[in-house]
């Protein structure tokens, strides 16, 4: 029972021993006649999330089926015949809360422990670009957010009303009339130089809202660290989260360190991994935040999977609401992953039909290309 605690806990779920007794305790109460009891017994009160029961069901039937297969795994061997004799497609949590870790210290190895140890070279760097984040295990997943952390995101630039002097600029720039006085009566009313004004480019205003829902778990933490370092050198950014609620995430964004970011954001979202309704979200937006918006100049990015279960009329009004106050609105889209996605659902639908573009950020790839696609996007815009 302490062994599949410990693999529950290299799968990513929030088990600790106060659980780990409960379950024993829970497994005396029914017994071990009937599996499928004692398997409910167990999830009742070691799992508390919707989203990991899958992995506790799968574990479960990995783990207790077969006895010298659980000692062996509680051994940290292994389990290499088992694994060949056993083609089950598992998450890859469970694949690596079964794997069990490597020693740090080992004899000579052979040829087939050298090839576990050629981990993380380029040709796995190259299929971790391409890897969808729901896809993959905790330990890839950990190293796939920092390299996400390193994916620059240029923001659009736009020119600013105010003028500065310009030097001899070319044809965006305009006569500095009082400047060129000034330079006329410092040289008794010769005019050496002409001095010009121009306006200053400046990144466009970000207004970002990430869903945090349970669909989009492993995509929110991740987006979350990327735009955190991608934009720390945009001009104004405002952050929400949105799940059954609307979290203000601005304050959090402004701290330096990106894990202390998501410390401060996991602590400020009340309502993870729950719903999703982006219309109410957007209409406490509205009535609490529209002081945010900076005329029709920001740029919305709306990261969502669209699998919205408010009111459709609902997320319509708001959106027109917010496509007028704003310069362009963009839907990032993870399911975009899937070939031949149609936003079928209600409030993919809407959310569709009202964005400027949809674009998607399932992979490393996508975030790379990210940036060179809101360039073109603002280049034909208004």
């Amino acid at each position: 029972m302490a062994g599949f605690g410990r693999a529950l806990r290299r799968a990513g779920v929030r088990t600790d021993s106060a659980r780990i007794a409960l379950a024993a305790e829970a497994a005396m109460l029914v017994g071990v006649e009937s599996r499928h009891d004692l398997a409910a017994a167990m999830e009742a009160v070691m799992i508390s999330r919707e989203q990991d029961r899958g992995v506790f069901r799968e574990l479960f039937d990995a783990w207790f089926r077969d006895p010298e297969l659980a000692n062996k795994l509680l051994a940290q061997m292994l389990p290499s015949t088992e694994g060949k004799a056993e083609p089950v497609k598992r998450r890859p949590r469970v694949r690596e809360a079964l794997a069990a870790p490597r020693e740090p210290m080992q004899a000579p190895r052979n040829e087939r422990e050298v090839e576990f140890d050629a981990a993380m070279t380029a040709s796995d760097r190259q299929r971790l670009h391409h890897a969808d984040f729901n896809a993959l295990g905790a330990a890839e997943y950990r190293l796939v957010e920092r390299l996400a952390r390193d994916i620059a995101l240029p923001v659009p630039t736009v020119a600013a009303r105010r003028l500065h002097p310009a030097g001899n600029a070319g044809t965006h720039s305009r006569m500095n009339w009082p400047g060129v006085w000034h330079e006329a009566g410092r040289t008794g009313g010769e005019m050496f130089r002409l001095p010009r004004l121009a306006r200053r480019r400046q990144p466009l205003p970000l207004l970002v809202l990430v869903d945090v829902s349970g669909s989009m778990e492993r995509y929110a933490r991740l987006l979350l660290a990327f735009l955190h370092a991608a934009t720390r050198r945009a001009g104004r950014r405002d952050v929400f989260a949105f799940g059954t609620q609307l979290t203000d995430l601005t304050p959090a964004f402004r701290i330096a360190d990106t894990d202390a970011m998501l410390a401060a954001a996991g602590a400020a979202i009340a309502d993870f991994a729950g719903g999703t309704r982006l219309g109410g979200s957007l209409a406490e937006l509205r009535r609490r935040h529209a002081r945010r918006l900076s005329g029709r100049r920001t740029l919305v990015l709306v990261i969502s999977d669209g699998l919205d279960t408010g009111e459709p009329d609902v997320l319509e009004q708001e959106l027109l609401w917010l496509k007028r106050h704003t310069r362009r609105v963009l839907w990032l889209n993870p399911l975009l992953r899937y070939e031949g996605y149609a936003p079928l659902a209600r409030g993919a639908a809407v959310l569709h039909r009202h964005a400027d573009a949809m674009l998607a950020v399932h992979n490393l790839n996508a975030l790379e290309e990210l940036a060179s696609s809101l360039a073109a996007l603002m280049r034909c815009g208004r």
